[in-house]
């Protein structure tokens, strides 16, 4: 009984160890990235065999295909990735997962000399604990941090395998193991018990861990670690197939798609095994060591990927088949996945793109505005209420997640990410404000049937113009991260302030002079108003964008250096911008 509750302490502290160590390696790993894999990810996806690469470069990376297949689930349910240019990243992400099984093969290796020694996971695996805790502990460096992560979380997931393989050792010698290894020797068995396990745990690598500890130990056949490491790759599907609950149907099919591969896979291998089996391939009865069982992973996955490429669009109808459209189901977008929220990179990655897509559609509702200030087109102005109210869902939605986002373990460039974002929503919303009131100018002016004279149309031109400047530059850059264009806002937004000034003494001398009426004069200062406070709007926009690399942002301190020229040529500019847009 001793025995038993020794063995029992000892492999599922091993387990715990090996999952503690793969998680705080993916964490590592994820953190050095940022959001650069995952913006490649999207760009490349359209080409299966580019897909391929980079699926199984990311599952190294993260040192997790179940990882991987929920980070595909949450883009493709977010209308990001199309359901059809996933394939080639799942074959990619099985393949990529078997490099585990590789670095676990090397505790196999006998020690006859120095160097065989030396490539022992457990030789080397301590020195490079001991690097990455000194590495924490006398660097700030944030990238030398994850680094040092990297180091110790590889430590702890070897301890634990050492520990899963001196568990297996021990219970080599216990009355009954026979028997259960005689019960394995039904590959159907196996195959179910392995993928039940797998599925409890939700990770593959941890059940091939215990395949190869038992491999280690002496024992287990091929006949037996075959239909164990197929029963692994498919209960893996269980992490996918819980993260796609309350998903639309194109993130359902890549579930679909991932359980279809693996257990196609699965079935193929067994076929084959059964055939060899017949054949009377003495290899079958023959003891495993723990390379076999990796060159059995390995091999899986990379027959099943040549099998199944020729026909991929073939497997592709049959997953939307299994997944069929709905006549009544109405199309909806996803507006930030929860799926992605703990990966904080492709969460950043994700609300940057929505940021970018506000502050289009903010530029859309101002310029559709302008455009009718003397031509009121109903339809035009229902565009422009539309867009204000999506601005609005914008801040609203993008603004509580990035608050939630901060709590996370931010490296120091997201989080200067993060604030700039939420410095930025506001700014935005409040533009799109401005649209919706200077529609609400041009309805007065066609109601009352106001006419603005030659002059007064003239400077409300010129205010446009440098609006329309200042807008497209602050969007361009913002969308670009444009040190150099966000520069050129400033001057522009002092001389639209100056522009304002000038116009409403303009407008007073011609109201003084019976030229103009006072009602006239209500329209037109609310119209100068909305202008200048849109480019007020601006100028905060772009000088985010210019101090996005500072520990913290200060709009009015960074100004103040700008209009004294501490910071680029201010002054130079203003004067170009100032005879750009004269009204005399």
């Amino acid at each position: 009984m001793t025995q038993i509750l020794t063995m029992v302490a000892m492999l599922v502290g091993g387990l715990a160890c090996f999952l503690y160590g793969m998680n705080i390696m993916s964490s590592g790993l994820e953190q050095m990235a940022g959001g650069g894999l995952e913006r490649t990810m999207k760009k490349v996806t359209s080409n299966d065999f580019l897909g391929f690469f980079l699926g199984a470069g990311i599952t190294i990376a993260v040192q997790s295909s179940s990882a991987m297949t929920v980070m595909l689930v949450g883009l493709v349910n977010s209308g990001i990735v199309l359901f059809r240019n996933t394939f080639g990243m799942i074959m990619g992400s099985n393949v990529g997962t078997t490099l585990t099984a590789w670095l676990l093969s090397l505790m196999g290796v006998e020690d006859g000399n120095f160097f065989m020694t030396l490539l022992q996971p457990m030789t080397f695996a301590p020195i490079l604990a001991f690097i990455g805790i000194v590495i924490r502990m006398i660097t700030k460096n944030e990238k030398k941090n994850n680094l040092g992560l990297i180091f110790i979380g590889f430590f702890i997931l070897i301890f634990g395998m050492e520990l899963m393989s001196d568990s297996m050792l021990s219970v080599r010698t216990m009355p009954g193991f026979d028997k259960f290894l005689g019960s394995l020797t039904s590959p159907i068995i196996a195959l179910l018990v392995s993928t039940v396990f797998t599925g409890i745990i939700q990770s593959s690598a941890a059940t091939i861990g215990i395949v190869q500890a038992l491999a280690l130990s002496g024992g287990i056949t091929w006949q037996m670690a075959i239909p164990l490491v197929l029963g692994a790759n498919i209960g893996t599907c269980v992490t996918s197939l819980i993260s796609s609950v309350g998903t639309n149907k194109n993130a359902k099919r890549v579930v679909t798609l991932h359980f279809f591969v693996n257990v196609f896979g699965s079935l193929l291998c067994m076929i084959i095994m059964y055939a060899m089996q017949f054949a009377g391939v003495k290899l079958l009865n023959a003891e495993i060591n723990m390379v076999g069982v990796a060159i059995v992973h390995t091999l899986f996955n990379l027959v099943t990927t040549i099998v199944l490429f020729p026909i991929k669009r073939f497997i592709m109808d049959i997953c939307e088949k299994l997944v069929p459209d709905k006549a009544d189901e109405k199309q909806h977008t996803v507006f930030l996945d929860e799926r992605i929220f703990h990966n904080t990179p492709l969460a950043i990655s994700e609300c940057r793109r929505l940021a970018n897509e506000m502050a289009e559609h903010t530029r859309n509702a101002i310029m559709t505005a302008l455009q009718i200030v003397y031509d009121y087109d109903e339809e035009k102005a229902k565009e422009v209420r539309e867009l204000e109210t999506l601005t609005d869902k914008y801040e609203d939605k993008l603004g509580t997640y990035l608050v939630r986002l901060s709590s996370n373990n931010l490296s120091e460039e997201d989080s200067h990410s993060v604030s700039r974002m939420l410095h930025s929503l506001n700014d935005l919303e409040r533009m799109g404000d401005h649209a919706l009131n200077i529609c609400g100018t041009a309805l007065e002016i066609k109601e009352k049937e106001i006419i603005f004279s030659k002059d007064a149309k003239n400077e409300i031109g010129v205010m446009v113009s440098a609006l329309t400047e200042i807008i497209n530059i602050t969007v361009d850059s913002f969308i670009n991260d444009d040190f150099e264009m966000a520069a050129h806002v400033e001057p522009i937004e002092q001389v639209i302030d100056k522009l304002k000034a000038q116009l409403k003494s303009r407008h007073i001398d011609r109201l003084q002079k019976g030229e103009c009426t006072v009602q006239l004069g209500f329209v037109f200062s609310d119209l100068l108003t909305n202008i200048e406070r849109v480019s007020d709007h601006c100028s905060n926009i772009a000088v985010y964008t210019l101090q996005q690399d500072s520990p913290k942002l200060d709009t009015h301190k960074y100004l103040r250096k700008v209009k004294t020229n501490a910071v680029g040529n201010f002054v130079e500019e203003y004067n170009l911008y100032e005879k750009k847009y004269s009204i005399d």
